[in-house]
């Protein structure tokens, strides 16, 4: 007989301490095992022929052995050579055709350990919500229990690639085989993915699993412990997804970008393609009106988002939704209802088979749908679809996207809302602006402002060109502390005030320091929290053509950057006071030279930003741009645009104004100058001078007005101011006359009675110009009248 019976495959003999003994009719013992002469020291040759009894340290009162057929008989005691009593589990087997019985026997302590062991596997096996996978050392299932609620139970003889795909297949084998080699037990691993067979849906699995040995310790496979974890890292994905919506949507306060920071939220975790359709009135900012049923449900897309980009043929971005039928559907979306829909119930709730391609992917077979719903209005739609594997949405998938549709109503209502306070705050602005191009006879001047990140902030930079007279030209540019529509506001009361102080003909330097007393007093009439928000920077630069000088002075603002055609540029020199409404220090004004071509740009801090190199490195670089766009030839237009380009786009930007102006001196034959002593007889040779160079203009027209005008003013400056006088006549698109005398004295305009003698000189003037003025100069004043040239 072969030797190895009994063995298993690992060469471990399973019955070698099993006692073997055959026994006649007469309970002699005709044969003895080898296993029995080991566990007793008794040799065959000792013990055959003796009484089954005598082999027992306790036997009954008949002298034969209590061992029966049934079941193992524990408490038996076999005598062992030396006298000890081993404690043994018995049972008395018949044999078939025979007389004689085979005794068995196995020692006590390895019967105990045996149904242990046996009872522990069985109990194990017998679990619903555990499972039990027992593999060979080639890691193919030998056994299996009773699989949880989920897992489909491997066949035997399958591996890990069966069951698995491939990627989960490869690391968990790589797992096992780590624990076969070392002995190190795999605790708690995760395992998830999506199942092979039908039907496919994620899992989730917790897989605990240790090394079995033989008695010798020898690897033979392992046993995997497996239970189903899928329920619970669902609802802990549901929950994170959740957290994840509510910290994404509604970071902005763009309409559309939280269209789209929806569907990236729910694409890919909750979806494979999601759309999201808003009212036009949303976009505008207005409330959508309230409808019930079918029809044009006034939506247009605003956000798309796939995992394998946006299938062709299905309703693109920027498209309007086409009209629906007027089914439950549609009625149930319309009072704040998510709605579930399989393929067929969807294709039956459009109606129309045309419609069916522009809302229905190839592959969609499950559509979730949940309305934007605030306030009792519908905002919009969210339409998520699965399109790959087989499992459909559930209502706790809908529960979920009513959660996140409800937040993300609220985070787009409130961009409604930023819209049209936006829409409004931009309009106000816009109006306080002045037109984008001016055009004097000093300067041709382009403007541009663009709101902080995107339209985001509407702030108070402002700029401005105000004509002046003798054709001069005050370029004005500012910046006022804080955002929103109170911004705007300070920003037009200062905007006004700098322009009826340019009226006056105040210097940059003296026109600053009135402007601060009212930003003071405007300070002091605001609520005491917040007076330090009440406060701007200004810079004011008055160019004369005649002179081509160019006078400014600053608030606490940024220089104007000087530009030749030659390519070369740079900040004028400016020293700047304090902001307004800080008080106390008087401003300084700076004069320099602009030639005929130079670009004079002024403009606010949103320009140059925060540059880490500093705030004069930040001009600088500003500098060089404008002068390579000035070298180029570029257009005023063009340089603007080219400077403020990307301004909106930086996430934490100022707002931004700019003023480029090119400068257009006059020609030196379009102006006339004389000065006359404080003679009467002046006042003729004065007519007689003016005269000769309105004939050399072609301007006879004008004879009579001009030398009115001229009569009766230095006729005034004879009579009260004193000499010398200066006669200036500038020709331009009007005719400006100048008279300068030493005098500080204010002239007055006023109506003389029939009896006075004079006061009807300045009435005069009055009368036959177009308007008339006085301006002072460091020492004395200079009156003014400009008439318009004929057609």
């Amino acid at each position: 007989m072969d030797s190895r019976i009994g063995e298993d495959d690992d060469g471990y003999d399973a019955l070698a301490t099993v006692v073997a003994a055959l026994i006649d009719d007469h309970g002699t013992v005709r044969q003895w095992s080898r296993a029995a002469a080991e566990l007793l020291g008794r040799s065959a040759d000792e013990v055959c022929g003796l009484h089954v009894s005598e082999l027992f340290a306790s036997t009954r009162t008949d002298g034969a052995p209590s061992v029966g057929p049934s079941s193992p008989t524990a408490g038996m005691f076999l005598r062992h050579a030396h006298g000890d009593a081993v404690n043994v589990r018995c049972r008395l087997l018949p044999l078939e055709q025979s007389a004689h019985q085979l005794l068995l026997a196995v020692p006590a302590d390895r019967a105990e350990e045996s149904d242990q062991a046996t009872a522990l596997l069985r109990a194990l096996l017998a679990q619903d919500q555990i499972g039990v996978i027992v593999r060979d050392a080639d890691l193919a299932v030998v056994r299996t229990s009773s699989t949880p609620p989920g897992l489909s139970a491997p066949p035997l003889g399958s591996t890990l690639a069966d069951v698995m795909e491939p990627s989960h297949a490869a690391t968990i084998e790589a797992e096992l085989r780590t624990v076969l080699t070392t002995g190190v037990p795999l605790v708690d691993h995760t395992l998830r993915g999506r199942s092979r067979s039908a039907p496919v849906h994620e899992y989730s699995y917790s897989v605990t699993a240790v090394r079995t040995t033989d008695r010798h310790g020898r690897p033979t496979g392992v046993i995997a412990l497996v239970t189903d974890a899928t329920a619970q890292w669902l609802a802990g994905r549901r929950l994170q997804l959740r957290h994840h919506a509510s910290t994404r949507i509604g970071r902005s306060l763009d309409v559309r970008r939280t269209a789209q920071d929806i569907g990236e939220v729910l694409v890919p975790d909750f979806a494979d393609l999601v759309s999201v359709d808003l009212a036009d009135k949303v976009l505008a900012g207005d409330e959508p009106p309230r409808t019930f049923g079918g029809g044009d449900l006034h939506l247009r897309r605003m956000a798309v988002r796939a995992t394998d980009g946006w299938p062709r043929g299905l309703l693109p971005l920027e498209a309007r939704f086409p009209r629906l039928p007027d089914r439950p559907p549609v009625r149930d979306l319309q009072e704040g209802r998510t709605v579930l829909f399989d393929r067929d119930s969807i294709s039956r709730a459009v109606g129309d088979s045309r419609l069916s391609p522009l809302l229905i992917p190839d592959n969609g077979h499950s559509l979730a749908m949940a309305p934007l719903f605030a306030r009792g209005l519908v905002l919009g739609l969210v339409s998520a679809w699965r399109t790959q594997g087989d499992e459909p949405f559930d209502q706790e998938d809908a529960d979920m996207l009513a959660a996140i549709a409800a937040h993300a109503a609220l985070s787009v209502d409130n961009a409604r809302r930023y819209t049209r306070e936006h829409r409004a705050a931009v309009a106000l602005q816009q109006r306080l602006l002045p037109a984008a191009t001016t055009l004097t006879p000093a300067v041709e001047a382009v403007g541009k402002y663009v709101p902080a990140a995107d339209g985001a902030e509407i702030g108070g930079d402002w700029f401005d060109v105000i004509p002046l007279p003798s054709l001069r030209v005050a370029l004005v540019v500012g910046d006022v502390i804080g955002h929103g529509l109170h911004a705007a506001a300070t920003m037009g009361r200062l905007r006004t005030a700098v322009q009826t102080l340019a009226d006056l003909e105040l210097p940059p330097d003296e026109l600053l320091g009135r402007l601060d007393e009212l930003v003071a007093r405007l300070a002091a009439e605001a609520d005491p929290a917040e007076r330090d928000t009440v406060g701007a920077t200004c810079l004011v630069a008055l160019y004369d053509p005649v002179t081509q000088l160019c006078t400014v002075a600053s608030a606490g603002h940024l220089p104007p950057i000087a530009a030749g055609p030659d390519g070369t540029a740079r900040p004028l020199p400016v020293r700047p006071g304090p902001p307004l409404g800080v008080g106390g220090l008087p401003f300084e004004a700076t004069t320099a030279h602009l030639a005929p071509g130079d670009w004079l740009a002024l403009y606010s801090d949103g320009l140059i930003g925060q540059p880490a190199d500093g705030i004069d490195a930040g001009v600088n670089r500003l500098a060089g741009r404008i002068a390579d766009l000035h070298r180029a030839q570029c257009s005023l237009r063009r340089a603007g645009e080219v400077l403020t380009a990307g301004q909106a786009d930086r996430p934490a930007a100022d707002d931004t104004a700019l003023l480029l102006a090119l400068a257009r001196p006059l020609r030196h034959d379009a102006i006339a100058e004389w000065e006359f002593p404080a003679d009467p007889a002046a006042v003729a040779d004065a007519r007689a001078a003016v005269a000769r160079k309105i004939g050399e203009w072609g301007l006879t027209d004008l004879d009579f007005a001009v030398e009115l005008i001229v009569s009766e003013l230095i006729t005034n400056a004879v009579r009260y101011a004193g000499g010398p006088i200066g006669l200036r006549l500038i020709h331009d698109k009007v005719l400006v006359c100048e008279v300068s005398d030493p005098s500080n004295t204010q002239p007055r305009l006023r109506q003389a009675s029939s009896s006075d003698e004079g006061g009807r000189g300045l009435f005069l003037v009055a009368q036959v110009s177009s308007r008339w003025g006085s301006r002072y100069r460091q020492s004395g004043k200079t009156i003014w009248a400009e008439l318009a040239l004929p057609d």
